[in-house]
């Protein structure tokens, strides 16, 4: 009788290795650095988007200044007039050097606001009050301009900041309006209706290009405004400078340089950056303070004197940017 052998096939079996404690924490110690490094990039993001929108609010406090400075060699139309072209020059150098396609259709309304408030009507409109205010009584309408901006940004973008937010902005703002109106001696100019109408247009501006600014790179913004404003600017231009005399000085030449370059461009590109990284509530907010550099630089540049109420009233502004900093909004 034949044996029949049952050969058994061989099998593999899977066993796991139990981790060995150096494994476990190893695991452990990767998973807790991915979740700081996810952790601490918002973090990252909004440090550099306030430094930016700082930046731009430095660039910004020498507009008044250069302004001023700027009106020495130019007449008030022709300073507008051809500090835009020239900001647009680089604008659009910048982007036909780096290829930039042109922005979809659907961005073109939106960058018709940027160009109407903040690339002509905010310099209009201020160069001309400054014809007849100080740069004191002109930095009224920058101490609104956060609070105005956090309202565009409630209709237009749909933010709905916090009590704590609008208590802090609110309180900030009054800090600052009595504080120049105070340095202007409280009397109320004829420039005073040219501050508000550049209020509401540079509010509008900003609104909107903090916007844009989610879509498409900061710069580009600015870029595009000031590149569809050149048809109206160069005519404009060309028709002020005919019109209205030029006495070239080295004041004149630096503010008109300052006004074109710094804060109707690069001031621009760095802010629209950092409303896009904040949010528009918070980095107008840093606007706070705008007004209080600007009066630095008018002592240090035009020769004026403050009052031993700076310091207390920017005690109480950095206090006010702090809250609104870390308020939900």
């Amino acid at each position: 009788m034949g044996t029949e052998n049952s050969a058994t096939a061989p099998s593999s079996i899977a066993v796991t290795t139990p981790a060995t404690p150096s494994t476990a924490t190893a695991a452990q110690s990767t998973s807790a650095a991915n979740s700081t490094s996810a952790a601490t990039a918002p973090a990252r993001t909004t440090l550099r988007g306030t430094l930016q929108a700082a930046l731009g609010v430095a660039a910004f406090s020498l507009t008044f200044p250069a302004t001023a400075w700027g009106l020495e060699s130019f007449g008030a139309w022709s300073l507008v007039a051809v500090r835009s072209v020239l900001a647009a020059l680089i604008a659009g150098g910048c982007l036909l050097a780096l290829r930039v396609p042109l922005p979809a259709r659907r961005h073109w309304a939106g960058l018709a606001v940027v160009a109407g408030g903040v690339v002509f009507g905010f310099p209009l409109f201020t160069t001309l009050a400054l014809q007849t205010s100080t740069t004191a009584h002109a930095a009224v309408v920058v101490g609104l301009l956060p609070l105005t901006t956090a309202l565009f940004s409630a209709l237009r973008v749909g933010t709905r900041p916090s009590r704590t937010f609008w208590t802090a902005a609110l309180a900030g703002a009054a800090a600052v309006v009595a504080f120049t109106v105070q340095q202007s001696g409280g009397a109320l100019t004829t420039a005073d209706l040219y501050l508000f109408a550049a209020l509401v247009v540079c509010a509008a501006g900003y609104t909107e290009g903090g916007r844009l600014a989610r879509v498409m790179p900061g710069w580009q913004v600015i870029g595009w405004a000031l590149v569809l404003c050149l048809p109206l600017s160069v005519p404009a231009a060309a028709v002020a400078l005919s019109y209205e005399p030029v006495h070239l000085t080295w004041h004149g030449v630096t503010g008109l340089l300052w006004v074109a370059a710094g804060s109707q461009f690069l001031g621009l590109v760095v802010w629209y950056r950092g409303m896009a990284a904040i949010g528009i509530p918070k980095a107008s907010q840093l606007q706070l303070a705008q007004p209080l550099l600007t009066l630095v630089w008018s002592v240090l540049l035009l020769g004026e004197h403050l009052t031993v109420a700076a310091p207390l009233t920017a005690a109480a502004v950095l206090v006010c940017i702090a809250v609104t900093q870390r308020a939900r909004g």
